[in-house]
């Protein structure tokens, strides 16, 4: 073959020698094929038409002698045969008989001329009547022998074709001769007349050849690409050198299945004989594979065949057009070498595979037991029959794991088995089999995975619970791997892969296990401390929340709180007593999951807790929270990384239960529902005012009064939002749901979650706060009004009627410091405050006393020095009532005092 390449290589260099520059013809060579062939096909049409049209031109002139002369004898022979013509000859006057005979019998023939003659070649007769009588030039003997002939003649009066007949009496003798002819001026004038004719022709035919010469050469051009000979040459020669170089075998087959080409990797690897091309490829006796899909001519795709000690991938694919009998073209490769290769590349892929489902299926959710589970599940049938995840406890609780995990129990979280019935220990046991991975060496521990591809010849696993290794064994089977799990340094548990209708484990396999666990420990660690942070996060909103309702009897009062699904949330909601026999009702929310949220919902609370006991009014105290937030949000000594409160809503109800009065402000909330006694509901109409934090305009408040057995409905807008369900619709099954549950309000808040906690969808993941309160009224025997006169005589009377309505309470006990109080708070009131004054006692859970005036001065409560004179009012109050303050209206302020019941009185005083 080398010899071969050599041999072609320096023909080729030859031949470009030869195509140098300057050297004649290069610049033709220097032409594409296809404008070569364009040239010679035109050249050859221009000669062929040229000598078509000569051809054409002799064959017109000689067609057209041809013609005259047979007219001429013709002509000639018949005249000389009419009796008439002998016997003028023999009459007197021969010329005048003769003449217009002959003129006729000219113009009859179409020649030029008929004459007449005399047996010695004088003219008797002529088209030309100068000549009559004149000797004729020629020889004549052929015709006076008898003979009929043609010739052409040179001479006077033309050159001419021309016929001589002789003319015989009837005795057969010669008397005459009779010439008959065509000039040659007149042949010549007649193919004057048909060259034109012939010219177009030929030149139709040259535009139409080299029409056709250019069709085929652009179609050559295509197909050529435009190469010259050179290139086209270089092409074939280097496409030769390339078949025969290349490491693949090609062999080419006509229709009758004859080999007509084959390189040299086809004989190589088919054993080919050194003749071979040429014979059927029946008789080269190939192997019974490859013979007979060459013989067949099918089709084929990496067909593997054996040849002797190789193994031959063979594609063959047919030659012929479509429906046309065809042969084939085959390609043969020896893949023997690649066998160990794609084996090993199958394995690879088959762990890609297992580690890129791995990734995709394992860690979906921050839930380690789950985490386990979906370790199990990508890896039976993928990597192994059976699959067990144990866990270690502090692991499954979210708690950090202990330093020396073979101090630690381990719980099965995850089992999973693609063979049905097994031995190995159930979901939620403890092993028995301990964890062979953790080894303790020394005052070290450890951590290293284990191979066992012999189950039956491993020993380790099998003394630690004989009786459970038996089984296993019995079961079938018969190999195993067990991985630690471990993260960041730290273990976490274990899994084992089980073996038994698979291939036993191959050392290769190890590896995978490994990877695969590796990204496994990493999920469950991150499952882990979630779960802690988590825990920590609830507890610490838990913390945030009120464990319950603090007593009262202003309303009876229900509530839920459900977390959100991911995160802590920070909705929130309280019920606070209020002197006067008052309470709050809030419901609160924070925007965003978290402990930021949990913490800014935390303060908020507590914020309204300190408003709240200030007797702030609702619209007062929502004003005071807005500074709040935005004191919080712009508040220099605050981290960076510190979230700012995106964004805070809250519902603040007051309620007065001796006058039934509710007093409703909110910040961007939902608005509560009221459920009458008499079964109607609605969502009052509540200024909405702004959310906490984003407007500086003042906040309004609603008043109403409601009946006693009203229930009222405050939530957050977890309770009532979710996505692709709309809004109204949600408020309509809240308040249908409302008017349907019965008065006790914690059946109002089951009813409430059971009907709109189905709608949510898992993308809904608020939380939600819900509190339902059903109003009571203060008995009007437990209030007592009194009006003072501006007049410091009138306070004993009106002490003395506060006296007797608490002797009728049974508060004798309270009377004597309930009796200093009013007298202090009133006649104060009477002195430095502004009239009306008027004097109330509420007899609740505390007995409150309350002195309201018109003006809005508040009294400072200080120390009175020994030779002060006064002062000491207010400190004396401090000192005997349980709580006072000051609280202020549209009309002036409010001075009260609390003071407690002994539990006699106190249980009378409970409502009913």
């Amino acid at each position: 073959m080398a010899r071969e390449w050599r041999r072609r290589l320096r023909r080729w260099r030859g031949r470009r020698r030869a195509q140098e520059p300057g050297e004649r013809g290069a610049r033709f060579a220097g032409r594409s094929v296809a404008a070569q062939v364009f040239a010679l096909q035109l050249a050859i049409v221009l000669l062929l038409v040229l000598a078509g049209a000569a051809l054409l031109a002799w064959q017109a002139r000689a067609a057209d002698v041809r013609s005259a002369r047979d007219r001429s004898l013709a002509c000639a022979g018949t005249l000389a045969a009419a009796p008439s013509t002998a016997a003028a000859l023999r009459s007197t006057r021969p010329t005048a008989a003769l003449q217009p005979v002959s003129l006729r019998a000219r113009d009859a023939c179409g020649i030029d001329f008929v004459a007449v003659l005399d047996d010695g070649g004088v003219r008797l007769s002529d088209p030309l009547t100068e000549l009559i009588g004149r000797r004729a030039a020629g020889d004549f003997s052929r015709a006076l022998a008898g003979e009929t002939y043609l010739e052409r003649f040179h001479g006077e009066p033309t050159d001419s074709v021309r016929a001589v007949a002789p003319v015989r009496d009837s005795e057969r003798k010669v008397v005459g001769l009779v010439t008959a002819g065509v000039d040659l001026a007149t042949v010549s004038a007649r193919l004057d007349r048909e060259l034109p004719w012939v010219g177009v022709g030929a030149v139709g035919a040259l535009l139409l050849a080299a029409a056709g010469a250019g069709l085929i050469s652009r179609r050559l051009k295509r197909q050529t690409r435009g190469l010259g000979p050179t290139e086209v040459t270089r092409m074939y020669e280097h496409h030769d050198a390339v078949l025969h170089a290349v490491r693949e075998g090609v062999l080419v087959l006509d229709v009758d299945r004859r080999l007509l080409l084959a390189n040299d990797e086809a004989h190589r690897l088919l054993g080919l004989p050194a003749g071979a091309q040429g014979q059927r490829i029946g008789a080269l006796r190939l192997p019974s594979g490859v013979g007979q899909l060459l013989v067949s001519g099918r089709t084929a795709t990496d067909e593997v065949h054996p040849v002797g000690e190789r193994l031959l991938a063979v594609n063959q694919r047919p030659t012929g057009g479509d429906g046309d009998p065809s042969g084939t073209v085959t390609t043969a490769r020896d893949t023997t070498e690649l066998r160990e290769v794609a084996g090993q590349a199958e394995v690879a892929a088959q762990r890609l595979e297992l580690l890129y489902t791995a990734g995709l299926h394992v860690g979906t959710t921050l839930d380690v037991k789950r985490t386990a589970e979906e370790l199990a599940e990508v890896a039976v049938d993928r990597f192994a029959d059976v699959v067990s995840v144990d866990l270690l406890d502090p692991v499954i609780e979210g708690q950090e794991p202990l330093p020396d995990p073979t101090t630690a129990t381990v719980r099965r979280v995850a089992l999973r088995s693609a063979v049905g019935d097994h031995p190995l220990q159930p979901l939620g046991s403890r092993p028995r089999i301990p964890p062979v991975a953790f080894r303790t060496t020394g005052d070290a521990v450890q951590v290293a995975p284990v191979f066992e591809p012999d189950l039956a010849a491993a020993t380790e696993w099998r003394e630690i619970d004989p009786e459970g290794a038996a089984h296993i064994l019995s079961s079938g089977f018969h190999s195993r791997i067990t991985v630690p799990l471990r993260a960041r340094g730290t273990v976490l548990g274990l899994a084992s892969f089980w073996r038994r209708d698979q291939q036993p484990f191959q050392p290769e396999d190890l590896a995978s296990a490994q990877e695969l666990v590796a990204r496994t420990a990493v999920c469950v660690d991150n499952a882990r401390r979630y779960a802690r942070e988590h825990g920590m996060a609830v507890t610490l909103q838990r913390s945030l929340l009120p464990g319950g309702l603090p007593e009262q009897n202003a309303v009876d009062a229900a509530y839920r709180y459900v977390p959100a699904q991911a995160g802590v949330g920070g909705d929130w909601f309280d019920v606070l007593p209020l002197p006067g026999a008052r309470v709050a009702l809030v419901v609160g929310d924070v925007v965003g999951h978290g402990l930021h949220a949990a913490a800014t919902m935390g303060r908020l609370r507590t914020a309204v807790h300190n408003f709240s006991s200030l007797d702030l009014p609702p619209d007062e105290l929502l004003a005071h929270l807005d500074e709040l937030v935005v004191r919080i949000d712009q508040d220099p000594t605050r981290r960076p990384e510190t979230e700012t409160v995106t964004g805070a809503t809250v519902l603040y109800v007051l309620y007065e239960p001796a006058t039934g009065q509710c007093h409703i402000a909110r910040a961007g909330h939902p608005p509560p529902a009221l459920a009458r006694p008499d079964g109607t509901t609605a969502l009052l109409d509540v200024p909405a005012n702004l959310p906490l934090g984003l407007g500086t305009s003042p906040f309004e408040t609603r008043t109403l009064t409601v009946p006693e057995g009203s229930r009222l409905v405050l939530y957050t807008d977890g309770l009532i939002r979710s996505r692709g369900r709309d809004l109204d619709e949600r408020l309509e099954t809240l308040l249908e749901e409302v008017a349907r549950a019965g008065r006790d309000p914690d059946e109002t808040c089951g009813a409430l979650l059971e009907a709109l906690l189905p709608g949510r969808s898992h993308t809904d993941r608020d939380d939600i706060a819900l509190l339902v309160a059903v109003t009571r009224r203060l008995p009007p025997d437990r209030v007592a009004e009194w009006e003072v006169p501006s007049d410091p005589e009138a306070v004993a009377p009106v002490r003395a009627a506060c006296m007797d309505r608490m002797t009728a309470w049974g508060l004798e006990e309270t009377a004597f410091t309930a009796e200093l109080v009013l007298s202090e708070l009133i006649t104060n009131a009477v002195r430095y405050g502004a009239p009306p004054v008027t004097v109330r006692l509420l007899c609740d859970r505390y007995l409150t006393c309350e002195v309201s005036d018109s003006s809005s001065t508040a009294p400072h409560l200080r120390r009175a020095t020994t030779v002060d004179e006064g002062g000491r009012g207010l400190f004396l109050i401090a000192q005997l009532a349980q709580h006072w303050g000051t609280r202020y209206g549209p009309h002036g302020k409010t001075i009260w005092a609390e003071m407690p019941l002994t539990d006699s009185a106190e249980h009378e005083a409970q409502w009913t």
